[in-house]
């Protein structure tokens, strides 16, 4: 029973250690080649139920988010064929993707 206090006791500190309460940029790039994120450019990956997502692949990193209208709703334009990516996604790094 110490041990199993001793590894929770050890796991406690180690979530707390990590938060150091200090705020990160997250518009920011900090990979190879470090550059703001508005500089990326972006396509959409239509879902299986045919909705939009934005998504921009930069070489190793890679950002998806659901494709909102003003009123909260997603986007479903019909700009592709389900589970596929429209658009230039692949071009806002020159990093090549190891995947």
């Amino acid at each position: 029973m110490t041990l199993i206090k001793f590894g929770a006791a050890l796991a406690l500190a180690g979530a707390l250690a990590a938060c150091d309460g200090t705020q990160v940029d997250q518009s920011i790039d900090r990979g190879l080649d470090s550059k703001d994120l508005s500089q990326l450019k972006g396509g959409i990956w239509i879902d299986p139920n045919g909705c939009d997502h934005w998504r921009i692949d930069d070489g190793i990193e890679g950002y998806q988010g659901v494709r909102l209208d003003r009123d909260g709703k997603p986007v479903c334009s019909g700009a592709g064929a389900p589970n596929t990516v429209v658009g230039p996604y692949h071009s806002g790094s020159p990093v090549a993707d190891p995947m």
